[in-house]
């Protein structure tokens, strides 16, 4: 008994050694935390802001398109023949009026001889017939001869003239074969190869065109876009949201290089396709080089409307959370950060098109978005177009 008391004093003992040592360890950090010196508030964290600016800006639309020549013409013959002679190289570039093609011209050259021949024997007709009548009617006046003879002088001499009349047409006509013997080109353009050789036999009658021309200088490109498109286009402007624009097109080959020379819209069909809901929209560019062929796919750019007042920020400054919301960290009064939720539209460059969230004037924050949080004081300071655009660039990496 007297053991384990005197075991409950030693540990007695030994708990207040602890206790006091524990006071002393506090007094001496107390001290310490009173000697340490008092840490300066934390400064405004730097960003780079953009002033949002209300302009008028193209809404540019990548459609898919064919290109078509500007002007196509079949070859046919307009006289039956055996061709003697083609006259030009497959694939070559054929004037208006070139001989093409040489069909044997004999039957068309007796036929000239022979119209000419009778136009000849009708004028003598008419001649006889006119002096007849020169003669009669004197006689006819002094009563020499009977009223019926001068009538029957007057109706031949008509009649003649008649016979002459028709026997120049006939000539004209027998010229005119003669001279579709000699098969010309229509238009000026690229012609295409040959479909009959010499010696063939053609027809004025015949379906099978000798050989296609086809202008290529300018060409047209025949783009199909959506008829919901297009009713949202028409909707918008009613709207006045947008106005029409008459931006030039520009073209995308199909290994992707841009084409140089821009064209023009010039149409936009009024028929609906049944089978692909598709309008056609044709626009015309100049081909000086033949770079564009008939039948090539293309992708045009072009710009339809024109919105007025929107709002263009850069792509780094928009964020988006899991449900795909856009946002954007705003310096308001202050100069105090505020996230402001945003409507979107398309992208244009490097930047978005804002519908909604955002007025002219409202600092953007574009650099720092990372370091800062909504609430946030901050330091803002304007950064220019050219470096947000570089900034753009850097983040986005290089093109491929």
């Amino acid at each position: 008994m007297l053991e384990q008391l005197n075991g409950l004093r030693e540990t007695g003992l030994t708990v207040a050694r602890l206790g006091a040592i524990g006071c002393f360890a506090v007094l001496a950090g107390c001290d310490l935390q009173a000697e340490e010196p008092a840490k300066p508030p934390r400064q405004p964290t730097e960003v780079g802001i953009v002033s949002a600016v209300a302009e008028d800006v193209p809404l540019q639309t990548e459609l898919a398109g064919r290109t078509s020549p500007y002007e196509t013409s079949e070859v046919r013959p307009q006289v039956s023949g055996i061709v003697q002679a083609r006259l030009f190289t497959e694939g070559a570039l054929v004037k208006k009026g070139d001989v093409l093609y040489e069909i044997d011209p004999s039957l068309f050259e007796a036929s000239v001889a022979e119209a000419r021949a009778n136009l000849a024997s009708a004028r003598a007709t008419e001649e006889n017939a006119r002096i007849d009548y020169a003669r009669v009617k004197p006689l006819s006046e002094r009563g020499a001869v009977s009223q019926q003879a001068l009538t029957d002088a007057a109706a031949a001499l008509q009649s003649a003239t008649a016979v002459v009349a028709q026997n120049v047409a006939r000539l004209q006509t027998a010229e005119i074969n003669l001279r579709y013997s000699k098969v010309s080109a229509p238009i000026t353009g690229r012609i295409g190869r040959s479909l009959v050789t010499t010696g063939g036999l053609v027809s004025a009658a015949q379906t099978q065109a000798l050989a296609t021309i086809q202008r290529l200088d300018p060409i047209f490109v025949d783009i199909q876009q959506s008829s919901t498109a297009l009713l949202k286009l028409r909707g918008a402007l009613a709207s006045n949201s947008v106005a029409t624009d008459t931006a030039e097109v520009r073209l995308k080959m199909e290994d992707g290089q841009d084409y140089p020379l821009p064209g023009k819209l010039q149409f936009t069909d009024v028929t609906v396709n049944p089978s692909t809901g598709s309008v056609t929209l044709r626009a015309e560019f100049p081909n000086p080089d033949a770079l564009l062929l008939p039948g090539m796919y293309v992708r045009a750019v072009l710009s339809q409307a024109e919105a007025k007042d929107a709002i263009l920020i850069p792509q780094q400054s928009v964020t988006r959370n899991p449900k795909g919301e856009a946002s954007a960290l705003v310096v308001a009064d202050g100069d105090v950060v505020q996230r402001r939720p945003l409507q979107v539209g398309q992208a244009i460059g490097n930047r978005w098109l804002v519908t909604g969230g955002l007025a002219a004037g409202d600092r953007v924050v574009v650099e720092g978005v990372s370091k800062i949080k909504p609430d946030d004081k901050v330091k803002p300071v304007e950064i220019g177009a050219k470096e947000t655009a570089a900034a753009s660039d850097k983040q986005a990496g290089p093109a491929l």
